[in-house]
């Protein structure tokens, strides 16, 4: 009599359900790391680097009691570069990242897309062509990267925002601006260039109170509508059509977001410069960090990790006097750049 052999079932593999939790508290774990190391980081910026304060004198400082010396130095100068740092960091990181992911590629955040350029630009033209000085200047990068952007839409309009050409329509334009800004540079006299090349570093040695009194109005207005539209980010990850089958407004859920990334990088140039590589950066850190899975908060809390960390290595650590924190993010997001290009070229998509 011939044994018949009865089949052994295939062990089942996880649940969709227990993957989505498993992933939500992956995400809630790396959020919450974050948020803590942001806080350490701004403690040590504040705390520490070429004149340190204790916690005691600290807590003294911020309940009212007068140090000469220390109440100045953390009032006036450490605390307010802190806060236009982290704040400057979490705009960058979010507008990156919205971009990189609507336009799915890594190298379409704002600073190489052109939408810092046309701030930088418009900026340099009020300080050298008009003399502006203090708000017009922010107010200037405003104006300027907004044009930028509507001159994007409207170039690269036949094959709508999603397409390869808005990355490449913005590319051009960052060119055509960073020449603009050369020559307007060339044009000044040696004092307002040195100005102007200071800002375009990307630099928070002229932070104070009120630009992160508006960095911050600009960052409650902005980023609620940026989390109300994240739930339409992630439809739009996984195609246009699927996302059309949902119920998902296509068109206007993704003028939104770009709406949304173009202001907040716009608002992080105005107060700080254009700081390189922070929107590069951040979203592929954050992607890195949470398995593959877009979180534009956790983009924004690296933003602002990349650039408190590197104002304190920039104002402490490289030179005598302080530098701007643009000098370190450059140094980190160059050699990063050069490794998405030769990963690209290895995976058959480089040029």
């Amino acid at each position: 009599m011939t044994a018949v052999a009865t089949p052994v079932a295939a062990p089942a593999g996880p649940s969709p359900a227990s993957v989505r939790r498993r992933a939500a508290h992956r995400r809630l774990r790396v959020l919450v790391l974050l948020g803590l190391a942001v806080v350490v980081m701004l403690g040590v910026d504040v705390l520490l680097g070429r004149y340190t304060v204790t916690i005691a004198d600290f807590v003294r400082i911020l309940a009212g009691h007068r140090i000469p010396g220390a109440s100045f130095i953390v009032l006036d100068d450490k605390l307010p570069r802190a806060v236009v740092g982290a704040l400057v960091g979490v705009g960058f990181g979010v507008s990156g990242a919205i971009f990189q992911t609507l336009l799915r590629n890594p190298l379409a955040s704002p600073d190489v897309v052109g939408v810092t350029s046309g701030a930088s630009a418009a900026a340099v033209f009020a300080l050298v062509v008009l003399g502006g000085s203090g708000v017009s200047v922010p107010l200037a990068a405003l104006v300027g990267a907004a044009l930028t952007a509507v001159a994007m839409q409207l170039l690269a309009a036949r094959s709508g925002v999603a397409g390869q050409r808005l990355v490449l329509v913005g590319i051009g334009l960052a060119a055509v601006l960073n020449a603009v800004t050369s020559y307007l540079l060339t044009s000044a006299d040696l004092r307002t260039a040195a100005d102007a090349l200071v800002w375009l570093t990307g630099s928070l040695n002229h932070a104070s109170w009120p630009r992160a009194g508006w960095a911050g109005v600009a960052a409650v207005v902005l980023l609620p509508f940026t989390a109300a539209l994240t739930r339409g980010l992630r439809g739009l990850e996984l195609g246009d059509d699927v996302a059309a089958a949902t119920g998902l407004p296509v068109r206007r859920v993704r003028f939104g977001l770009l709406a949304l990334a173009v202001a907040l990088a716009a608002v992080a140039t105005a107060a700080a410069g254009p700081i390189s590589f922070v929107a590069f950066l951040a979203g592929p850190i954050a992607r890195r960090l949470l398995g593959g899975a877009t979180s534009l908060a956790a983009a924004g809390l690296v933003g602002a990790l990349v650039v408190l960390g590197g104002d304190f290595v920039a104002a402490n650590l490289l030179a005598d006097t302080p530098l701007p924190v643009g000098v370190v993010t450059g140094a980190l997001g160059a050699p990063f750049l050069l490794y998405l290009l030769a990963a690209a070229n290895r995976g058959g998509r480089g040029g």
